[in-house]
């Protein structure tokens, strides 16, 4: 009888160290997910290095924000963050920023671990989400949130995205 396949799934704050890691995986979740939105050469301009550089700075902004990793046998497949509102007319003091998962991982029951590790139980807060992403957006309605008819079209990688935002 053949021994059964253990997926390690840890889901922890991030660290000043998964720099390199989160940029990798931030810019496969870009091509991953933006792919019918955004031009190819766009996407293929994203430079995973250059992401990274941004990342370094998230592990050390302080208590009101929250970053967290997941990873699967010690590799970083995702991560999400929160903390406070950035829009002058925002609906809540929260924000969600962003969960990114790879592909290969949705449907998992990690993405879900992500939101919960940086959304309090019952907060209340609001996201920007691409228009054009309706798994996305069934994901944020399983967990509460509703569109309230706001949207902008905002400048990415060099052309434009529309978002729209949920609230809970």
């Amino acid at each position: 009888m053949e021994a059964e396949l253990q997926t390690d799934i840890v889901v922890r704050p991030v660290r000043d160290v998964d720099a390199e890691a989160l940029g990798r995986v931030h810019a496969t979740c870009w091509h991953e997910t933006y792919d019918h939105l955004i031009s190819k050469a766009a996407l293929e301009a994203i430079s995973p290095k250059r992401l990274a550089e941004l990342w370094t700075h998230w592990a050390v902004q302080g208590p009101d924000f929250k970053m967290f990793a997941a990873l699967v046998d010690g590799e970083i497949v995702g991560f999400a963050g929160s903390g406070p509102a950035r829009d002058r007319d925002a609906p809540a003091n929260r924000e969600l920023y962003f969960i990114y998962l790879l592909d290969a991982w949705h449907g998992t029951g990690i993405g879900q671990k992500l939101f919960d590790a940086v959304v309090e139980d019952g907060e209340s807060l609001y996201l920007w989400v691409a228009d054009d992403n309706p798994r996305a957006h069934r994901f944020y309605e399983r967990n509460g949130f509703r569109l309230d008819d706001a949207s902008h079209t905002e400048p990415f990688l060099g052309e434009t995205l529309t978002e729209v935002r949920f609230t809970r």
